[in-house]
């Protein structure tokens, strides 16, 4: 193995190390709030706690056992790595940390009271819906264009979610603020780099694909595909394409996701003491 390749591999392995161990504390810590919240504040925390785990174990799976899905590229020569088992595992991570975000946005619109807020929330899971399929259309045919679709939904959600922080900001607990403020600009962020950065390079994959003339599969020679055959390369010049995303990918979002476990508490308590308030 190339001595960066295993470097970046190290480092994907012991993040995710630490990701589980900082879950784990995390959710004993909230337990110990368990008595002093009503069932319906406790019930989000427990939820996000649930679809938490689902994120920080289908990313530290994919930061043990990368892969190139396209290309079907692996770094680790097994099954365990092969593509159809690598993006079954991303489509319930991802889907658990959508309906994080969806939850989580529900309970801020409860509390502000902005019907735009609510119904973005409803929006945000059957969107990402769609992302999986066109992930799923671009991996089994080949084609980067299901990716660019794809990453574009995902981009599009995030700006809906910030639009929805805005117009709930005026009616929003003065404590909730600084979170609403954080969890916008890291939006923000994430919008500009799907669109100045993502999309981009998944658009200029699918030109050159074009250009070359590129034969794609169908859906049922995709599925046979990605079920039995993996290309393994430990190069680093074949990695390193990915190795911006996926760093960022199986580190800070997996930190956002853990995040939000304490952000529903923060939530939940502000929404007890304004009913306790009324």
């Amino acid at each position: 193995m190339d001595a960066d390749t295993l470097t970046w591999w190290s480092f994907l392995c012991a993040v995710s190390a630490v990701n589980a161990v900082a879950w784990a504390v995390s959710a004993q810590r909230l337990q110990y709030q368990a008595s002093k919240l009503p069932a319906e504040a406790w019930a989000l925390i427990k939820w996000q706690m649930v679809l938490s785990a689902g994120y920080v174990l289908g990313c530290g799976y994919r930061s043990v056992f990368p892969v190139f899905d396209v290309q079907r590229q692996v770094l680790i020569d097994s099954w365990l790595s092969s593509v159809i088992v690598g993006r079954s595992v991303a489509t319930v991570a991802e889907l658990c940390f959508a309906a994080q975000w969806a939850l989580m946005l529900r309970s801020v619109a409860q509390s502000c009271k902005s019907p735009v807020a609510l119904k973005v929330s409803h929006w945000i899971v059957p969107m990402i819906l769609v992302a999986e399929t066109c992930s799923w259309y671009a991996v089994l045919t080949t084609s980067n264009l299901g990716h660019v679709l794809e990453e574009s939904i995902w981009g599009f959600c995030a700006a809906m979610l910030v639009a929805s922080l805005v117009f709930s900001w005026r009616h929003s607990d003065r404590a909730l603020r600084p979170m609403l403020l954080a969890a916008g600009v890291m939006g923000v962020g994430y919008v500009l780099y799907m669109l100045h950065v993502d999309v981009p390079m998944y658009w200029a994959r699918w030109l050159s694909d074009e250009g070359q003339g590129r034969q794609y599969l169908d859906i049922s020679q995709g599925l046979a595909d990605v079920s039995s055959r993996w290309v393994v390369s430990n190069r680093w010049e074949d990695w390193k394409s990915e190795v911006v995303w996926m760093s960022l990918y199986f580190s800070v979002a997996v930190w956002l996701s853990i995040g939000l476990m304490h952000a529903a508490l923060g939530v939940g308590k502000r929404n007890v003491a304004r009913s306790n308030h009324y």
